[in-house]
């Protein structure tokens, strides 16, 4: 498989893991999204180091520690990259225990026309037919959604707006999914565990024991949806990989619906419906990609 297709693959399966992530979420109770967030970064290190180890790229890893030595710019790129990463993780596991994923869902609708203006402006990337299709359709429905909130949630915007900067960033740094993914969890490290010290309910896992696999089970699923999401935004044209993204908010819509119980509008339906479309034809479009990628492979 060429490495167009694999991205689609490698981000396809992001998509659904981190839909898991609200779900599995509910079940760490009495845990809020702070310490949830803090644990998660905590647990996520081994899970992914242990990845390093079955990938068998340490020497990787220990290259990307050298250029943080002799590149100036490199590390203040990554403390950024980390802060910027770091909001969207608290703000993914502080929606489902507030009630908002409903608004994070619509913020996600929204980020892959973010990613394809990034790709268009900066990138000088092009859409193909089927892709420009999607995009008017996806932009019917948020301009619906424009006409019937007149605004948007300030957790859609930070949802929508967040990653473009980050993933253009990471781009720019160069570091492979897994080692760039180390660092960032690194950096974020002392202040997860400052929370936990601070903040953090006393006693918790003698109350909950089951915290004590429930946890690493978090950063083990992190590790695995974030390293995949990675992998793919490095792989596929900036256009693609935003295109591709709306899987993700579709699931979530479903998980915030009927799995967490969120009050759905039925006059949301021209939102969600045009941008459904979209994503009908951006998987049709990526279907036919992959097959051609096959034909050519043969």
């Amino acid at each position: 498989m060429q490495l167009s297709g694999r991205g689609v693959v490698l981000s396809v399966t992001a998509s659904v893991l981190f839909v898991l992530i609200p779900g599995y979420v509910r079940e760490l109770a009495p845990l809020d999204g702070l310490q949830v967030f803090a644990q998660r970064v905590l647990w996520s290190i081994p899970a992914v180091l242990l990845m390093v180890t079955l990938a068998r790229q340490w020497r990787v890893l220990g290259a990307a520690f050298v250029r943080l030595r002799h590149e100036t710019l490199l590390l203040p790129a990554l403390l950024l990259a980390a802060a910027l990463m770091g909001v969207q993780w608290l703000l993914f596991v502080w929606a489902p225990l507030a009630g908002r994923m409903l608004d994070v869902s619509l913020g996600y609708f929204l980020l892959p026309l973010a990613m394809v203006l990034v790709g268009r402006l900066f990138y000088g990337e092009r859409l193909r037919p089927l892709q420009r299709i999607a995009v008017l359709c996806a932009l019917v429905g948020v301009a619906h959604e424009l006409w019937l909130t007149q605004a948007f949630s300030w957790v859609t915007l930070v949802a929508a707006l967040g990653y473009p900067p980050y993933f253009m960033l990471r781009r720019w740094m160069r570091l492979d999914a897994l080692s760039g993914f180390v660092l960032e969890m690194l950096v974020l490290a002392p202040l997860a565990i400052w929370l936990i010290q601070a903040h953090g309910p006393v006693g918790v896992f003698d109350q909950v024991p089951q915290l004590w696999w429930l946890l690493p089970g978090l950063g083990l699923l992190s590790a695995l949806a974030f390293g995949a999401m990675m992998a793919a935004s490095r792989l596929l044209p900036l256009g693609l990989f935003g295109i591709l993204s709306y899987v993700e908010p579709v699931l979530l819509f479903g998980v915030a619906v009927l799995v967490l119980g969120e009050v759905f509008d039925p006059q949301q339906l021209w939102t969600y419906g045009p941008i459904w479309l979209a994503i009908v034809l951006i998987g049709w479009d990526s279907a036919r990609l992959l097959r051609k990628q096959a034909r050519r492979g043969l």
